[in-house]
């Protein structure tokens, strides 16, 4: 899949990565029991066979999932209308898969996601109006074909600032319209915070300084109407000194009657971290200003980072991981629960662990092999420990 490589922090992990021997729960059949390490038999039901996660935490907050188009049949479809009540687009609504040349539209993925969505009756996120990655590269360049970030004339730096949030804007105001009807939240901005501190150095902020930021939430709103929610959305909220930037940000645009509604939290997180301490304190710091929270991409890495010496095989998992997996997921959902009022969505990004982002991070820091299993469905989609936990 299409997902830029985000660099995560350790501190806190105290689970060993590497054990000889050990059974694992996870298995390859498709159908009945099935033979697992050393002839062990897993008899573990299918998810669909199981109680629904939405179900479990209605009332408290949606349970979502990022999906392909290609997911919304067969098995993932059945596993989708069974447990989650919300859907996100894992890549078909970012602006190079909407809008690859200017002027030039593809809705067909995008619009199958909308229609699955309204026929089971699910909410719907949006994923991503603007980002620094995922964007094709003519919004950049100028009506002479040079690059925007190139320019050193004054006034022409100020003509191009201009085209570039004209531009910006023509594709939020087409995009909020096809879609307003459907869509629940909007992710608007993404991952505009560097983890070195202060504001990416994207293009658009090398061109438009904060603006493009500004008027990407004005835009969504004018066209998407009052009752549309805007989040601003970014990895690595637990990290104290990140959290503080986008907080500084966010609050000087509130200050500036920037319409935003709420702050997406990734939760891209690991076994070991980020604490828990340091997770609530994020959601606290952003309601404080008002603003709801939503865990937008949430998957738990079965490694630290970098994620090194990571298993080739599901039947070289060891069990015990996927017991401290189970036990780090239960005690994240309990704090989702006692911070219910603070928190309307909890998006997992994927819906079972044979289609996930991490499996390419993984074979990119181990010689191009390697697996990672980070959610409460396995690759067959037979139930994990972590499901037990959450479900209660």
């Amino acid at each position: 899949m299409l997902k830029s490589f985000k660099v995560f922090c350790v501190a806190g992990l105290s689970i060993p990565l590497l054990v000889g021997g050990g059974l694992s729960s996870i298995v390859t059949a498709k159908e009945g029991p099935e033979a697992g390490v050393n002839g062990q038999v897993n008899n573990s039901p299918f998810a669909w066979e199981v109680a629904s996660l939405a179900e479990r935490y209605d009332g408290q907050f949606d349970i979502g999932a990022a999906v392909e188009p290609e997911h919304l049949e067969g098995r993932r479809a059945q596993i989708l209308e069974h447990h989650y009540n919300s859907l996100v687009a894992e890549n078909a609504m970012k602006p190079v898969s909407l809008q690859p040349r200017e002027g030039e539209w593809n809705w067909g993925g995008a619009d199958r996601i909308v229609n699955f969505a309204r026929q089971h009756n699910m909410e719907l996120r949006f994923h991503t109006l603007v980002w620094h990655s995922q964007v094709p590269e003519w919004f950049f360049i100028d009506k002479d074909g040079n690059r925007m970030v190139d320019e050193t004339n004054p006034a022409k730096r100020e003509a191009n600032k201009q085209l570039l949030l004209e531009r910006m804007e023509t594709h939020i105001k087409t995009v909020v319209e096809r879609y307003k009807d459907d869509v629940t939240s909007w992710d608007v901005v993404n991952e505009v915070i560097d983890d070195g501190g202060g504001l990416r150095n994207s293009e658009w902020y090398q061109i438009t300084g904060t603006d493009y930021i500004k008027v990407a939430f004005e835009t969504a709103r004018k066209y998407a109407g009052e009752d549309a929610k805007l989040y601003i959305n970014d990895y690595n909220t637990e990290v104290p000194s990140k959290r503080d930037d986008l907080y500084n940000l966010v609050k000087d645009l509130l200050d500036q009657g920037v319409p935003i509604d709420g702050v997406g939290h990734q939760a891209h997180i690991q076994i070991g971290w980020p604490s828990l301490e340091d997770t609530r304190a994020s959601f606290d710091k952003f309601t404080s200003l008002g603003l709801d929270n939503q865990v937008t991409e949430l998957d738990m890495s079965l490694y630290g980072w970098p994620p090194t010496g990571a298993y080739t095989s599901y039947d070289d998992i060891p069990e015990y991981l996927l017991q401290a997996q189970a036990d780090r997921y239960d005690q994240l959902f309990q704090l989702y629960e006692e911070l219910d009022a603070d928190i309307s969505s909890v998006t997992f990004w994927g819906i079972a662990d044979n289609h996930t982002w991490l499996d390419d991070r993984a074979r990119q820091y181990n010689n191009g092999v390697g697996i990672d299993a980070p959610f409460v469905f396995d690759h067959n989609y037979r139930v994990k420990p972590a499901y037990w936990r959450i479900i209660d």
